[in-house]
């Protein structure tokens, strides 16, 4: 017992290091993303931007992330989730040189699209990767280790830049991100293959060595012939995501990546230190400082996720996160209604991050992780992933320009805040109608379970489930 006790120790001491590595991509993802929050301040002194030039200076990053997914599924599919990985950390480094050294605002949009190509490819392969190598019973926890990565990357962002905004030094800012970018490229060099992926590619042996580090060697066994057997009921074409069931979990997967882009919460942690400016904190360092608490917080919540999502499940907390934001989006619309500031700001930002990150964050990730089969994941994950992308360039583009509008128009932004509100509410009454909890259940149960009439997913609508087969 005590030898069996201990290598279950060492399997999953094993599952979560490889996990960790995997999510250093997170991490970059995070880093690369909010860096531009603390250097915003100088860049549009630097460079003399008006509103449109700043929308599109902080939007540029998600134009690359709207790429990379057209390629990250196919590359994953065709040459590997891991090197897929290692083609992320190439291009993380590039965009950190180039956006240190810029000597024009079109160089530095340019070094910023080639490191959002990297976060896009990131976004699709770190937590699909870790959805293909972990057990089903702390699946959700492993995979929001990546959450967990991207928001730590976020902080350290914020940290660096706060340190570096009382020398302006914003060149540095994102020099700085060449020191994780090695981590990662040396971390990956350790890391195994998704064993699923090895399956796909009939490397049997392969996969059952990776399993068998993660899981006993019995249930690995068992568990490679119930990935090969579902393989073999599975076409690979993108014309499957529009089969019966399969449509209604690419629906799901699609709406969950939008919500999380336009309910709000994440375009107002892209500028975060710009409200904290317009709320009274004039200086930038007090600005970023403010933003540094804000993200301490989004740190913390995202611990408490980490150890809910495979407690409590998937729905109880994104339909309890959706209708908090809601909440948290009228009281941030009052406040810049009213012309209140400082604790009472601070406060609703608790209020609607600690909600995102326990809610929409991680779970749009895992659950566009988790309900697709293994062969037409990568595709399902780029479409899901895509839509995401495109979401976060339009929301945080234009939201510049539409708080210059309002306060234009109505004297203040507070009207942008409740139009969030009304799209929590939708988010919401979604979530409700239709997504599936999948705490607990292998992925291949998962994919199965959409084609068949013995589904037990709790919110398949009727007439995707009527009359279907095995077959679909």
């Amino acid at each position: 017992m005590s030898y069996i006790g201990s290598q279950e120790r060492l399997n999953k001491v094993y599952v979560y290091l490889v996990s960790a590595i995997a999510a250093v991509g997170g991490f970059l993802f995070g880093y690369d993303l909010s860096i531009i929050s603390g250097a915003a301040i100088f860049l549009r002194r630097e460079f003399d931007l008006n509103s449109f030039q700043m929308g599109l200076a902080m939007s540029s990053a998600l134009i690359g992330c709207v790429i990379g997914p057209l390629f990250g599924g196919g590359l994953s599919d065709r040459f590997g989730r891991k090197r897929t990985l290692v083609l992320t950390s190439v291009l993380f480094g590039v965009s950190a040189v180039g956006t240190a050294l810029p000597r024009n605002i079109l160089e530095f949009d340019l070094f910023r699209i080639v490191g959002g190509v990297g976060v896009g490819l990131a976004s699709v392969v770190s937590p699909m990767y870790i959805a293909e190598i972990s057990p089903a019973r702390i699946r959700g926890r492993l995979v929001t280790i990546n959450q967990l990565a991207i928001v730590v990357g976020s902080l350290s962002s914020i940290i660096v830049s706060y340190f570096l905004s009382f020398s302006e030094s914003w060149r540095w800012m994102f020099a700085s991100e060449c020191a994780p970018v090695l981590l990662f490229a040396a971390g990956l060099a350790i890391v195994p293959e998704s064993p699923r992926w090895l399956v796909q590619r009939k490397r049997l042996t392969e996969a059952l060595d990776v399993l068998a580090r993660i899981e006993d060697r019995e249930r690995a066994e068992l568990e490679v012939k119930e990935i090969s057997s579902s393989l073999t009921r599975e076409t690979s074409t993108l014309r499957e995501l529009l089969r019966p069931g399969m449509r209604t979990a690419l629906l799901i997967a699609v709406a969950l990546a939008v919500f999380q882009q336009i309910t709000g919460v994440s375009t107002l942690l892209f500028y975060t230190p710009i409200i904290f400016q317009r709320a009274g904190f004039e200086q930038a360092s007090n600005a970023i400082l403010q933003t540094i608490i804000v993200n301490v917080w989004n740190l913390s919540c995202t611990i408490l996720a980490l150890w809910l999502v495979d407690r409590l499940g998937r729905r109880p907390l994104l339909l309890f996160g959706t209708a908090a934001m809601g909440v948290g989006m009228i009281l941030m619309g009052a406040l810049f209604h009213l012309n209140l500031s400082g604790t009472y700001l601070l406060l609703v930002m608790f209020l609607c991050v600690g909600a995102y990150v326990v809610s929409l964050a991680p779970l749009a990730w895992l659950i566009m992780s988790e309900i697709f089969p293994t062969r037409i994941r990568g595709k399902a994950m780029a479409v899901a992933s895509l839509s995401l992308w495109i979401s976060a360039f339009v929301s945080v583009q234009a939201f510049p320009s539409l708080v210059e509008y309002l306060e234009k128009v109505a004297g203040s932004p507070a009207g942008a805040f409740w139009a969030y509100a009304v799209v929590c509410i939708c988010a919401f009454i979604f979530g409700w109608r239709m997504v599936p909890e999948t705490k607990g259940r292998t992925l291949e149960e998962i994919a199965s379970s959409w084609t068949k009439c013995t589904n037990s997913l709790p919110t398949m609508p009727e007439e995707e489930t009527a009359g279907c087969s095995a077959d679909g």
